[in-house]
């Protein structure tokens, strides 16, 4: 176990150093000296409760995503039954919404069957979930209720929506790391560090965003569209950040295109020709109509999906597109299909999100937090240095190396994985200098009670470092396993918790057990000493 051939120090020292460098923008950054350019520059975010900002609490109202769906279903209805045809209409009258069901007289009882089988694909829906049920009384009302697994799927993708909506919004403002989690089934908490008025935060959160389709300009000279010159009559529009476009712009034709209000739905789905994954969208009966007509006089052609002021997609008209309902396709996974459906429905707020908590942490009482914080961390480590040194020697100030290691190690990888890090994250960093010094201790006792029983030196470190090792694995492993509890449990501050806490026990085995090792081995072999000073 000691030993350690030229390949293995070169590549464990090039880890270490690497990973200790990656902190240091970090630490730089709190002494506000400039980092140059043209080095990577990753550093921790801090979190609300160290840099100050907003808090608040959303919640929205399941009955309203019912209305919704029922007022769209109605639309979708009439849509259905009328048809493209006028032979094949299917008249109806004495719709009813009433008891949050959607009822209708079809007018002639011999069309009963075929109303039916033309409202088949819309109750099952897209999805897994079967989302409405049909029943008919009397011979000729039909009524329309939705499931329960609808309804929950619906509000479920409600607030999937919401949350991309609202974090679109924020990072709007420049913030940096904004949390935005789902708290139980209609809750949604917002913490925006740096930003210090819950006002503008609801302000903005208020706001309804602005979705388009609207026509490429294809005549436009690419050259001329990145100068941001746009032909008579076109308008310039950049691709969005997530676009494989992004950084680029073009032109579209400033008159003639549907606005976002037209659209009542986007789900990601599979052709069932191809079995490829695509974003099928549903637009009301006058959106419907505008964008039929819209698709049969630009066959052949491309148009923009443009979502505040950023185009999402250029897909191409590839045939005239009736009926209210289309599919966009383009190579997409099913993760891209389904983040540009989460877009589309993101034009506007699926539901009215009302504030039932709000408050505001001030950057003075974060910059306490971190001053008290790390205090404590510098008083509890130059403790634990000093005992260290004075209790084992030569061992002791390699395990104080050790430590400094793991600190830098810890920050560089919190950096590189551009974590947040939270008041709770601090207390992390506390218990992870005591963990990597138990491990430390348990190493040197181990080596103690080997000298004791008659060990040469050699044999007593070795033997130490492998015994000791086994009680730090099993530790360290209980210490995971609640780690990862809380993390997937845990909300806001409890996970940052988690996060350092998981990290920094791979850091501390690594530098308490790995590193030291190393320096020991390498002291053995040059210094070959008679006694060891423990």
């Amino acid at each position: 176990m000691l030993d350690f051939p030229t390949w293995k120090k070169i590549w464990l020292w090039g880890l270490t150093l690497i990973a200790a460098a990656a902190a240091l923008p970090t630490l730089l950054a709190s002494t506000n000296i400039d980092i140059p350019d043209f080095l990577p520059q990753p550093t921790v975010n801090l979190g609300l409760d160290l840099a100050g900002g907003s808090h608040i609490l959303l919640e929205a109202d399941p009955a309203q995503v019912a209305a919704q769906r029922l007022e769209n279903m109605e639309e979708t209805v009439r849509t259905t039954l009328r048809g493209s045809v006028p032979e094949n209409r299917i008249r109806i009258g004495d719709v009813s919404t009433a008891n949050g069901e959607l009822s209708f007289m079809v007018d002639n009882p011999a069309d009963v069957d075929r109303a039916r089988e033309l409202l088949l694909p819309v109750m099952n829906g897209t999805g897994l979930v079967r989302e409405w049920d049909l029943r008919v009384e009397d011979g000729q009302q039909m009524i329309l209720a939705p499931t329960g697994d609808g309804l929950d799927t619906a509000v479920d993708q409600a607030m999937e929506t919401a949350i991309e909506v609202i974090r679109r919004r924020i990072d709007s403002l420049g913030t940096r790391e904004p949390t935005i989690i789902r708290q139980g089934d209609t809750r949604i908490v917002v913490q925006v560090p740096g930003l210090d008025d819950p006002d503008q935060l609801k302000a903005l959160l208020g706001q309804t965003a602005q979705l388009e389709f609207k026509m490429v300009d294809q005549s436009a000279l690419p050259s001329d569209v990145q100068q941001g010159i746009a032909p008579l009559g076109s308008e310039i529009f950049p691709y969005a950040e997530s676009s494989q476009f992004a950084g680029t712009s073009v032109a579209v034709r400033r008159l003639g295109g549907i606005r976002g209000d037209s659209l009542i739905n986007a789900q990601q789905s599979f052709d069932p020709q191809t079995n490829e994954p695509v974003v099928s969208i549903t637009f009301d009966q006058q959106g419907g109509q505008r964008f039929a007509q819209l698709s049969t006089q630009n066959v052949g052609r491309l148009f923009a999906i443009i979502l505040d002021g950023n185009v999402l997609s250029t897909p191409v008209f590839n045939e005239p597109i009736l009926g209210g309902t289309a599919q966009i396709s383009g190579g997409f996974t099913t993760e891209t299909a389904n983040n540009l459906a989460i877009s589309l429905r993101s034009g506007a707020l699926p539901v009215d999100l009302s504030v039932i908590e709000e408050r505001t942490v001030g950057p003075d009482l974060g910059a306490d937090s971190i001053r008290k914080g790390m205090l404590a961390m510098l008083i509890g480590s130059a403790a634990v240095i000093a005992l260290m040194i004075a209790s084992y020697g030569r061992f002791g100030v390699y395990a104080t190396i050790a430590l400094v290691f793991n600190v830098m190690i810890l920050l560089g990888i919190m950096a590189g994985l551009n974590t947040t890090l939270t008041l709770p994250g601090i207390a992390g960093f506390v218990l992870t200098i005591g963990a990597a010094v138990d491990a430390n201790v348990l190493i040197n006792e181990r080596i103690r009670e080997e000298r004791k029983r008659g060990r040469r030196v050699v044999a007593a470190v070795e033997n130490g470092y492998k015994e000791a090792s086994r009680a730090i694995y099993d530790a360290n492993i209980t210490n995971f396993i609640a780690g990862v509890l809380l993390f997937m449990f845990g909300t806001g501050p409890v996970r940052g918790f988690a996060v350092v806490l998981v990290i920094g026990l791979f850091t501390s085995v690594f530098t308490a057990v790995v590193l030291t090792r190393m320096w020991v081995a390498g002291w053995l072999r040059n210094a070959r000493p008679n006694d060891l000073s423990l």
